[in-house]
């Protein structure tokens, strides 16, 4: 069947993402949130084309959400579903791609939700509730992780004792990894290479932040660790601390583990040292009307970024371009401009016109000449997952 649908989910604890993707398109047929579940105020928003809509759901549980993205479905689709894809955070070591979704996969997925506490388990709600609304469909699994699994050891192993690896997997897993790789699949294209070939550094900038280097479509190295706090500064998240700060605070004011991670993952970031946001929106314009926080947090985010992407480039041969994707790599010139200024040891030069004037959400060059290529590319998560999901129905069985 050709122009195959894909229903593309997203399942947090208390919301859905969705959107109804077809096979060939660039855009979604439909797409929106279920979101406030579980309470009294759950509601339906969704968007198709130049119609838009929001609806209460009756019980606001994760079932009758799903049976409210089938009314809806069936009134955009004009045939059946080929397969429902699911974003799954965590896939542990028992992944390195798409995975039909049966009672072994769930049990895995269960398995690692000691490494995601927080999104694991809610994906597994969204499935088991998605496979009774949709039960004669094929589900299938897209990890954040799977994409890293590529990376070797020496990048992925912490120095600690083996025994904390190889009993308890801790080690570097890495998050992001559909945007990573689809971004890096487009730069290929943008820039007259094969699919999937080339040596790319890839910035991946929202509210949560990773860095990853990519040569010829695998995964060398990224700057999440064992949980998605590793790394770059974020919208709340600290990224890199003294690994010794837990032991510090404790002893310091007498906090508990649970105060500490509410520090390093809610109050830290660009909160955190702006004291005022965790919207770069709003840092950059406070930025410019002189407050000293804005512009701190500001210029240690790009100052942070930049040395993460110089360090994950002494793993490439040579590097092709450098890749800036999510709502501040694809909409702040400045951060843009700011990053690329540090990087200049690696060759990159930017050009200002290009930078500036590039319309929001648009894909495009910013390099000067002489430099590798520079590029930003909306990131397509959903699409990923829906190709992913259908080249997994069309892989030969063995």
């Amino acid at each position: 069947m050709e122009n195959r649908l894909v229903l593309v989910i997203n399942c947090g604890s208390s919301s859905i993402k969705f959107a109804l993707r077809q096979e060939g398109q660039s855009l979604p047929l439909a797409s929106g949130m279920a979101e406030r579940l579980a309470t009294p105020q759950a509601s339906l928003k969704w968007r198709a084309g130049e119609q838009q809509q929001e609806s209460a759901l009756a019980d606001g549980e994760h079932r009758s959400a799903m049976a409210a993205l089938l009314a809806l479905i069936e009134q955009f689709a004009d045939q059946p579903l080929s397969a429902v894809g699911h974003r799954v955070v965590h896939g542990g070591e028992h992944f390195t791609g798409a995975s039909i979704i049966d009672a072994g996969v769930m049990d895995a997925i269960q398995a690692n939700a000691p490494l995601a506490p927080l999104h694991n388990p809610a994906n597994l709600n969204g499935i088991r509730a998605a496979r009774q609304v949709f039960a004669s469909i094929p589900h299938v699994a897209i990890f954040d992780t799977a994409f890293h699994q590529s990376m070797p050891a020496h990048a992925y192993r912490y120095a600690l004792p083996n025994e904390l690896y190889s009993v308890h997997g801790v080690r570097r897993y890495g998050f992001h990894g559909t945007s990573h790789q689809y971004v890096t699949n487009q730069a290929s294209l943008m820039t007259g290479l094969a699919m999937g070939e080339g040596a790319w550094l890839s910035a991946h900038l929202g509210n949560g932040c990773s860095s990853c280097v990519v040569l010829d479509g695998k995964s060398l190295d990224t700057s999440m660790g064992l949980t998605p706090l590793e790394g770059l500064v974020m919208g709340t998240r600290s990224g890199d601390v003294d690994p010794n700060l837990h032991a510090h605070l404790a002893r310091t004011l007498g906090w508990d583990i649970p105060r500490i991670e509410q520090l390093l993952n809610r109050e830290s970031g660009l909160l955190g040292l702006s004291g005022l946001s965790n919207d770069m929106r709003q840092l950059e314009q406070a930025r410019a009307e002189g407050h000293s926080g804005a512009h701190l947090a500001v210029e240690v985010f790009c100052y942070r970024l930049a040395r993460s992407l110089a360090g994950l480039a002494v793993a490439l041969p040579r590097l092709d371009g450098l890749i800036f994707t999510g709502g501040i790599g694809e909409n702040s010139a400045l951060v843009r401009a700011l990053t690329v200024n540090h990087l200049a040891i690696l060759g990159l030069k930017l050009n200002a016109e290009a930078n500036t004037s590039l319309p929001r959400g648009i894909a495009g060059a910013i390099q000067n000449i002489g430099s590798p290529a520079i590029l930003v590319i909306p990131t397509d998560e959903e699409r990923q997952i829906a190709e992913e999901s259908l080249a997994l129905l069309d892989a030969p069985t063995s």
